[in-house]
């Protein structure tokens, strides 16, 4: 019980930092959404070599597994650009939930990918977290946001499929600190062309603010990854929905930023979805949950 509640404190830590991440990443005002993935992956990148070196978590060398590490990158830095572009256009809670639909795209890849089919009660989350996600996009054609909310959708679907992509390097013995360290080498050297020829010159301010998103993300994966060493993820990742909640409320001190009443309808939906899913993964819902494992 008490690793269990250091792993929930871990997953609340890791929300705020995710939170905080976007909350800097809005701060350091009107650059271009590669420019601002550059400096957060470069500070991941010296914490996750020095990690890395500490702990020898070195490549594998196994074969086959560069391909999955290259989709993993791929897609991973296409989710953060995806991210950090609906950061900039969104309220800061409405970005952050469309990045959460991740889990709920996971288990529509893992389908396709793993072979893993899911039961009926997940095929019920997914299409309702989907309708939540509709009321934070409101596909009517209208409006400024619609946009910058599809690409946010975009995001949460490309991190799923990163995310996807790790848990088949996991099973194939790839280190985390290898994986975080590549993906965010690659995701420099996919975004620097654009730094040298693009440049956006920044104050010393945007500066710091970039590298602050960047050490807040580097605090997000180790307190992740330290969560889920204390905890398995079924009895804990809902509480990761709480970046929601913290994102709201520095959008609201920072940016007066309040959520329409559409969007607070999705949230409670999609947020629903994933406690159904907790529940159902911890065995809590009785017979129905002992009924969709047997199947």
């Amino acid at each position: 019980m008490k690793q269990r509640q250091t792993g929930i404190l871990c997953i609340l830590m890791a929300a705020f930092c995710f939170a905080l991440m976007n909350t800097f990443v809005r701060l350091s005002g009107d650059l271009p959404s590669v420019q601002k993935s550059f400096f957060r992956n470069l500070v991941a990148a010296a914490f996750a070599g020095s990690i890395l070196i500490k702990n020898k978590a070195w490549y594998s060398g196994k074969k086959g597994n560069m391909k999955y590490l290259l989709c993993r990158a791929v897609f991973g830095t296409a989710g953060i650009l995806c991210n950090f572009y609906a950061v900039d256009h969104l309220v800061l809670a409405d970005a952050s939930m469309l990045n959460k639909m991740s889990p709920f795209f996971a288990i529509i890849f893992s389908l396709f990918l793993l072979k893993e089919k899911p039961n009926k009660l997940q095929v019920g989350a997914v299409i309702l977290a989907f309708a939540g996600s509709l009321m934070i996009v409101k596909p009517t054609g209208t409006g400024m946001s619609f946009l910058p909310a599809l690409i946010g959708l975009a995001g949460g679907m490309a991190a799923g499929l990163a995310y996807t992509m790790v848990r088949v390097l996991g099973g194939r013995g790839e280190k985390g600190p290898f994986i975080v360290f590549f993906f965010s080498c690659f995701s420099c050297l996919v975004t620097l062309p654009y730094l040298l020829f693009f440049y956006h010159p920044m104050s010393h301010m945007q500066l710091l603010y970039l590298l602050l998103a960047g050490a807040a993300a580097a605090g997000g994966q180790f307190s992740i990854t330290a969560a889920y060493c204390f905890a398995p993820a079924k009895e804990i990742s809902v509480y990761d929905y709480s970046q929601v909640i913290f994102s709201a409320v520095l959008g609201f001190i920072l940016f007066s930023q309040v959520p329409d009443v559409l969007s607070i309808l999705g949230y409670l939906i999609i947020c629903a979805m994933a406690v159904w899913m907790y529940l159902y993964n911890t065995g809590k819902l009785g017979n129905a949950g002992a009924m969709g494992r047997s199947r």
